[in-house]
């Protein structure tokens, strides 16, 4: 008789796939230390992304752009509704707020330096400004944040663009987190805070309470810039065609989506894999939600989160955004996820170089992610600002290629149209038919059934006799 428990290949079941070997693991951890996990990076569960849209070139239907010879734009203008003078982009595509903190002084220098070089803005993130990163960007973003670290009326007039942080993608609802290992005495000193503490911003604004209450404070903002700058509201995407309703009826020039693919240096590992929504799914209810308050054309739409190459912003751009921000995707341009000499990734960290996602331990080798003085040597900052000019050179290039390829003369002239969607899900996120029929989850069914209401109607009014029972 066979023994069910002797060890051999005929008595093994299988593996959970609910309890995983890395669940067990953070039970086991969590039981040890008493508290959430805590770490960078953006979502590590697997959802439907922009991989699972394709664009539709032309072919004998579209006239194509030659590359060689006919131009295509790229120049993009952020927040030209009340602002004296908006943003002027030469590329769609800007680096995201990091902190001075969250970042080396040498890694916020070279982001600066690299997006100046291609005619774009940086911003300054948590925690205030830093003069180095304000001298070296030629268009700059000045955050205001519920925690006020940092803040400084007369640094928010040296701005050309001022965002309000409400909420990121990766921890909708939660504030930000910055490690007490990253805390220098310098860093302290800027958000008036005991070095060496773990600094956890709030989640909400004190100045407000709702929508009439933070349009007083944006008021209050275009007052002290006199005017001049564009005002962008930074929200998570959760609710969204309900706040970006709300967020409207404000007074902004701009507002930032940030999908749930959306990284940061420091969070709860449960935060970033259990909130917001993906950004593909979002940006169609951003638009919406824009065209049923009668701001589609008025409010600028900014997005983010999981961005990786020309076609991800191109197809951003296509469902209805303006501009796309980057930030885990400049880290990595910059040398982050790169090995380094001397590192040993795997021995201190437990991943390759290329899975490190340990941002919020301040041991990042290649010295982006670190306030430790031997570590920043390694990252050369006019080196560091050539590989930054050189991708975002390189995602525009991408951009304009997809958009020549569908017809456009414009990137901001790709549409929904141009996309097909490879699975049922993207297909009803994006809002654009699944690949080889003309069928869009949700949305085909309810012009389905507006025609059929329609008809019924129809020969209702018609039927002047006979039985209207039904």
């Amino acid at each position: 008789m066979a023994d069910e428990t002797a060890p051999s290949e005929n008595t093994v079941l299988g593996r959970s796939q609910i309890f995983t070997p890395e669940v067990v693991n953070d039970i086991h951890m969590k039981a040890e230390l008493g508290r959430y996990r805590m770490r960078g990076g953006g979502i590590f569960k697997k959802i439907p992304h922009w991989d699972e849209l394709v664009f539709l070139p032309g072919t004998l239907t579209r006239f194509v752009i030659e590359g060689y010879r006919e131009k295509c734009e790229t120049k993009t203008v952020l927040g030209g509704r009340f602002a004296k003078k908006p943003l002027e982009l030469d590329i769609p595509v800007y680096i995201t707020g990091m902190s001075f903190g969250a970042l080396s002084l040498e890694a916020k220098m070279a982001l600066a330096k690299g997006a100046s070089m291609a005619g774009t803005a940086t911003c300054s993130g948590e925690g205030g400004m830093i003069p180095p990163e304000r001298d070296l960007s030629t268009k700059w973003y000045y955050q205001v944040i519920q925690s006020r670290y940092g803040f400084n009326p007369h640094h928010l007039m040296l701005a050309d663009a001022v965002e309000f942080f409400i909420g990121q993608g990766c921890k909708v609802g939660m504030g930000g987190h910055l490690m007490g290992q990253k805390v220098t005495e310098q860093v302290a000193e800027m958000r008036s805070l005991p070095a060496g503490i773990d600094q956890r911003s709030p989640a909400r604004h004190p100045d407000w309470l709702g929508p009439d209450d933070l349009s007083l404070k944006i008021q209050e903002v275009r007052e002290a810039t006199d005017y001049q700058v564009p005002i962008q509201l930074k929200l998570g995407a959760a609710r969204v065609y309900d706040d970006v309703r709300m967020a409207a009826k404000c007074g902004p020039d701009v507002i930032y989506l940030d999908g749930a693919e959306g990284g940061t240096g420091a969070g709860p590992h449960i935060g970033t894999e259990e909130t917001g929504i993906p950004l593909m799914a979002a940006i169609p209810e951003a638009r919406r939600a824009l065209e049923d308050v009668g701001l589609a054309d008025e409010i600028d739409l900014v997005v983010a989160g999981g961005i990786r190459n020309g076609a991800d912003i191109a197809k951003c751009i296509a469902l209805g955004a303006k501009a796309v921000a980057i930030g885990s995707a400049a880290l990595m341009a910059l040398g982050s996820n790169k090995d380094v000499a001397g590192a040993d990734y795997e021995g201190t960290f437990g991943v390759p170089a290329s899975d490190f996602y340990h941002w919020h331990t301040g041991k990042d080798p290649a010295g982006i992610t670190t306030q430790d003085p031997e570590l920043r040597k390694r990252l050369n900052v006019d080196e560091a600002a050539v590989r930054v000019y050189n991708f975002l050179h390189t995602l525009t290039l991408e951009v304009q290629m997809l958009a020549r390829a569908c017809g456009k003369t414009d990137v901001h002239s790709l549409e929904p149209e141009d996309l097909n969607a490879l699975t049922t899900e993207a297909a009803a996120m994006a809002r654009v038919p699944l690949a080889g029929t003309k069928y869009i989850p949700g949305v085909t069914e309810e012009k389905t059934l507006t025609e059929i209401r329609d008809l019924l109607a129809k020969h209702i009014a018609n039927d002047t006799g006979g039985n209207r029972d039904v």
